[in-house]
């Protein structure tokens, strides 16, 4: 079997906080927020009224506008992101290479703007003004498939759905492609856009959401003793993995390795995490055997932290797994400042991980005010921090009990 090493040679987002990589990075070394009042729609009859709401993107700049309304929005932000960090690898897909370029972009819920419109469309109108780019525009996979497209990479193409954990493995699973050698290069990451009623009102319903509403800005605060539902948000994150001798070949940018990548179930509820994070603890394991990594190696993990009551659980699970460590390392969320990407959320945070490593800061974790005695690690609070870190793990924890983590190293030749 190959185990060949796995590089990240390219970035590129879509957030809360802006277009692009830098304008967002920027933003969280500040400690901004980029949540406010919905938009999209009226919510002033929903229990929360507040999100992470992308500004200020143009899918023209990146699309075809013929090509624009036969996409939902999460497709728009995928392209988008995929755009900017092809464009920032340097990488040419050519007749030569192009079947060992693949794609692995994953969603959490898909096009749901798409089906609440042509429901409603159908309701009013009848079926024949359902558009037949309804299909395409909606299901998870068409993000892969439209990059594929738009770039001709003709290697692995596949789509992954674990809720909330979609993003980590979609960029997990890359690198097992990349590494086993059935691809040279992955275009990997999540991407989501789901602030519509039915998404805010189902997580409503749920009782997720922070109500938190006369202040949007100090809603999302992970770990906070009075943190009181997570905030939802949206975007993209997407990676080029390229194996390490094919980046050095074409002299690429080299961010940072990929090392370990781990994955379990927590077999227990539907939205719920096990007492002690069980789960969370076998996937973080996994992740550092995978590497080779010991445990005390960790300088940082983003976590999956979404600002409800399983962030004492996520805690408990770092304590397990790193013992005395825990307590050495630096622990925060960045989903205080974006919000929670849902599908898009791991790719995003991995961003920020290999961001950490490259650039020397920790983001912070904002909002957080008053200590949780449940929560008891350094969470980074408020203020970014400068600090060499050689490996960064990220979590990310998602309905169904799917549990996601991969582990980013300082690249040292």
């Amino acid at each position: 079997m190959m185990n060949r090493r796995v590089v990240v040679t390219g970035l590129g987002m879509i957030t809360p906080l802006g277009i692009g990589v830098e304008k967002t990075w920027e933003a969280i070394c500040r400690g901004e927020s980029g949540i406010g009042n919905i938009t999209r729609f009226d919510a002033s009859d929903f229990p929360t009224k507040i999100a992470g709401e992308v500004k200020d993107f143009n899918p023209s700049d990146y699309i075809d506008k013929k090509e624009i309304k036969k996409m939902d929005t999460f497709i728009h932000y995928a392209l988008a992101g995929a755009i900017m960090a092809v464009d920032d690898s340097g990488l040419k897909i050519t007749d030569e290479n192009a079947d060992m370029v693949g794609v692995l972009v994953g969603a959490g819920l898909g096009g749901l703007p798409s089906i609440e419109k042509y429901y409603d469309i159908y309701l009013k109108e009848g079926v024949r003004r359902i558009s037949p780019f309804f299909i395409p525009m909606l299901i998870a996979n068409l993000a892969s498939g439209q990059i594929s497209i738009r770039f001709g990479a003709k290697g692995p193409n596949s789509c992954v759905v674990t809720a909330c954990a979609t993003g980590t493995n979609a960029i997990g699973d890359a690198y097992k492609i990349i590494q086993r050698g059935d691809a040279d290069v992955m275009i990997a990451g999540g991407t989501e856009s789901v602030i519509t009623p039915l998404g805010i009102g189902g997580f409503c319903a749920a009782r997720a959401l922070s109500t938190r509403n006369d202040e949007p800005k100090r809603a999302s605060r992970p770990f906070d003793k009075n943190r009181d539902g997570f905030v939802m948000g949206e975007g993209s994150g997407i990676l080029i993995l390229e194996e390490m001798e094919s980046a050095l070949k074409r002299e690429a940018k080299i961010y940072c390795e990929v090392v370990g990548y781990g994955m379990s179930a927590d077999a227990f509820h539907i939205t719920s995490p096990p007492p002690g994070g069980e789960g969370a603890v076998r996937c973080m394991k996994m992740a550092l055997k995978s590497g080779g990594i010991s445990p005390t190696e960790v300088d940082y993990i983003n976590a999956h932290a979404t600002s409800t009551f399983a962030d004492s659980l996520e805690t408990q699970a770092i304590k397990t797994v790193f013992n005395e460590h825990a307590y050495k390392l630096s622990v925060s969320s960045t989903k205080s400042m974006t919000g929670h990407l849902l599908g898009a959320a791991g790719g995003v945070e991995a961003i920020f991980s290999i961001l950490a490593i490259e650039r020397g800061t920790i983001p912070p974790t904002i909002n957080y005010e008053t200590k949780d005695p449940e929560c008891d690690l350094d969470y980074v609070p408020n203020t970014a921090r400068k600090s060499d870190v050689n490996v960064a793990m990220s979590n990310s924890f998602g309905f169904g009990g799917t549990n996601a983590t991969v582990i980013f190293k300082k690249y040292k030749g």
